[in-house]
């Protein structure tokens, strides 16, 4: 990897919002109060694709302050200040709604623009439907990793945040070991001032890894340095306690060179689901008990609605289409009466027996006759 010094600084587009011109809107999330939107920049081209997210900030405690500052501090802005804007929607008893408009300065919007933007970042940021993969190490072999070689997003971005052309302000903490190293920095997530919201990539300095599946035994250094370090770094940044810190890999990831996410456990920060997220903690786990596990178990991940990968497993696995249940009923019948026979034992009660006599009846009147007498 040539050294950060020798590195010439990469060229930033530069974005006038206010050209953006919409297409559509890809998802409006009312949890999350962001939304996504399609469109072009005009001004720089009629055909490249751009994607804009908008995302209000989240509150920080000095926002809500009402104690005065003291005369040498410069004043802070607060939402209780005569600023503050109110239209009274009603009052009712003990209960008031209002609109309210607090100063310019806490009105900030999150951006992040995506330019030129692929089908596969319009894909991540829509709304469609979701189908759950379940991914033998056969399968990984088979359709996702030749899929992965063929079209996976350019890594170019992360180049330039490890060889320092790009964000090297950004990096809150750094390990240049060829081996175990990594740089830990703000997601775009964060708008990288509330610890409350804190959200950082970990994003290791070696380029063989590209996910949860290239890990094994001998990365367990690796893995263990980006744990402790991490936690050491935020805590003498932010002050957070460590224990306080959940750390994840994504599978599938959203860009294949491994990286760790880490925000505090009391954020619900999106991608933590179970079908998404595998904990730090869990991985070294599973390295030190089987250092070929990712080689050998079965991973599941979600797939929307238009991805290209979609189609692949669909031809293989049928994952769109509806198992047939018709013959499920009399299945379903049979395998409790087998399995409620041997559990129970010679000592079992009254109760207890006279269940496993109405699940072992086959004929329906005394099935009906059983129930009488036991009821």
């Amino acid at each position: 990897m040539p050294a950060p010094a020798e590195s010439p600084e990469a060229k930033s587009p530069s974005y006038d919002l206010s050209k953006f011109r919409l297409k559509r809107i890809l998802s409006n999330n009312s949890v999350r109060k962001s939304i996504s939107l399609l469109g072009t920049f005009p001004d720089l081209s009629e055909t490249d694709d751009a994607i804009v997210v908008f995302e209000k900030n989240a509150y920080r405690e000095s926002d809500v302050a009402t104690e005065p500052a003291a005369e040498e501090s410069p004043k802070k802005p607060s939402y209780f200040s005569s600023d503050l804007k109110v239209a009274t929607e009603f009052v009712n008893n003990i209960y008031g709604s209002f609109q309210v408009v607090p100063s310019r300065d806490l009105c900030g919007v999150k951006s992040t623009v995506i330019y030129p933007a692929t089908d596969k970042h319009i894909e991540k940021y829509s709304i469609c439907q979701k189908y759950l993969i379940r991914e033998t190490p056969e399968l990984y072999e088979k359709i996702t990793l030749p899929y992965l070689k063929e079209s996976q997003f350019s890594l170019e971005w992360v180049y330039n945040i490890l060889e320092h052309k790009q964000e090297k302000e950004r990096i809150v903490f750094e390990d240049n070991d060829a081996e175990t190293g990594f740089i830990l920095l703000p997601d775009l997530k964060w708008d990288g001032r509330n610890v409350e919201n804190l959200y950082l990539l970990g994003i290791i300095r070696k380029h063989d890894i590209k996910s949860l599946r290239d890990l094994n035994g001998s990365h367990l250094n690796l893995l263990r340095n980006l744990r402790e370090s991490s936690k050491k770094a935020i805590f003498e940044r932010y002050g957070v306690n460590p224990n306080q810190l959940r750390m994840y890999f994504h599978y599938q990831p959203s860009f294949y060179h491994l990286h760790v996410h880490i925000n505090p456990v009391r954020n619900d920060a999106p991608g933590i689901w179970c079908e998404k997220s595998h904990m730090l903690d869990t991985v070294i786990n599973n390295l030190e008990l089987i250092p070929d596990y990712y080689q050998r178990a079965t991973l599941p991940f979600v797939l929307y609605e238009g991805n290209k990968l979609l189609d692949l497993y669909e031809e293989e696995l049928s994952v769109r289409k509806v198992p047939e249940l018709s013959d499920k009923k009399e299945k379903s019948v049979e395998t409790p009466i087998k399995a409620s026979e041997e559990g129970f034992s010679d000592e079992e009660s009254d109760e207890r027996q006279c269940k496993r006599r109405k699940l072992a009846t086959p004929e329906p009147k005394e099935t009906e006759g059983t129930a009488q007498a036991c009821a």
